[in-house]
């Protein structure tokens, strides 16, 4: 039997081939390649010790908000759709034990009806838990790494296992605990108490976000790492005077700098062709090369 044949005939998997998965990233470059849409924890048990012992490479995409896919992807996609029940958020608990598909959308509604002091550091980001677990995903007003108690991750081999967070278990964009061929399922979140002045700040956060920061359009998040804390990348594209620069259907943010927007059906080679034009230019005149902070397969 084939693998796509075994593919097809799991229990709670929907296995689909040479799908368009253009609508599966928020930058929306065009992209095609195989896509695995898993419901459970037991699928996805079966799933990775299959896709490894057809030594076939994986990539999981959650909300997509921070990863860019190639024209054809070499990867089978994952994409996580565990089931969730909501009247779980009807009760304030000290610890939140949650799936990775959970979007953080439904944390900030819930932080803004209980009034959660920390979670506003998420404010915003159109990302899944695990995504935003997986990059330590953050705001000027901190980041998620520091809420985030166990992670719970499924091995290759299909095996659960659990993971302490520690100080060391993230650092700026990044974690330092998912191995290779890892997938984060759940984790346990918890909160600093509660103040009834933290819906206003999650209030004036989204209004602050929505002033500067390109929500509306087609984009992937900030595409770079800042160089320092006091040298954001957005803020020396803008010295360079790019903003609104592009190539075809591709520009820089005309209201941040450190955003990409796709006016169109722009393709991973513009996206490649715009990073490379950006990075010469720094080089050119600050000595800088930028750091991606947009995931991207193959790198």
């Amino acid at each position: 039997m084939t693998l796509q044949q075994e593919l097809h005939n799991l229990k709670d998997v929907e296995f689909l081939e040479n799908e368009n998965l253009t609508s599966y990233t928020t930058f929306k470059l065009n992209s095609v390649g195989d896509l695995l849409k898993v419901k459970t924890v037991e699928a996805l048990q079966e799933v990775l010790p299959l896709l490894t012992s057809h030594q076939r490479s994986y990539l999981v995409v959650g909300w997509g908000a921070n990863q860019i896919l190639p024209a054809q992807c070499q990867d089978i996609i994952i994409h996580l759709e565990f089931s969730f029940d909501m009247e779980y958020f009807n009760t304030l608990r000290s610890e939140y034990v949650l799936p990775a598909s959970l979007g953080l959308n439904h944390l900030t509604s819930h932080a803004v009806k209980f009034g959660l002091k920390g979670w506003e550091v998420f404010t915003g980001i159109p990302a899944s838990l695990g995504g935003a677990i997986y990059m330590n995903a953050g705001t000027n007003l901190g980041e998620i790494g520091n809420l985030i108690k166990k992670v719970q991750l499924l091995t290759p081999a299909g095996i659960i296992r659990e993971e302490v967070m520690t100080k060391e278990s993230f650092s700026y964009r990044k974690n330092h605990f998912v191995k290779p061929g890892e997938v984060i399922i759940g984790a346990v979140i918890s909160h600093l108490g509660t103040d009834e002045a933290i819906p206003q700040k999650i209030r004036e956060y989204l209004e602050y976000r929505k002033k500067t920061q390109p929500l509306t359009t087609k984009n992937c998040g900030c595409v770079f790492k800042n160089p320092l804390k006091e040298l954001p990348a957005g803020k020396l594209i803008d010295l360079l005077q790019l903003k609104g620069v592009g190539v075809n259907q591709l520009r820089i943010s005309t209201k941040h700098g450190n955003f990409m927007e796709n006016a169109g059906k722009a393709n991973w080679d513009e996206f490649q062709s715009l990073v490379n034009l950006i990075n010469f230019e720094m080089d050119h005149f600050y000595g800088i090369e930028f750091e991606l902070e947009v995931k991207i397969p193959y790198h």
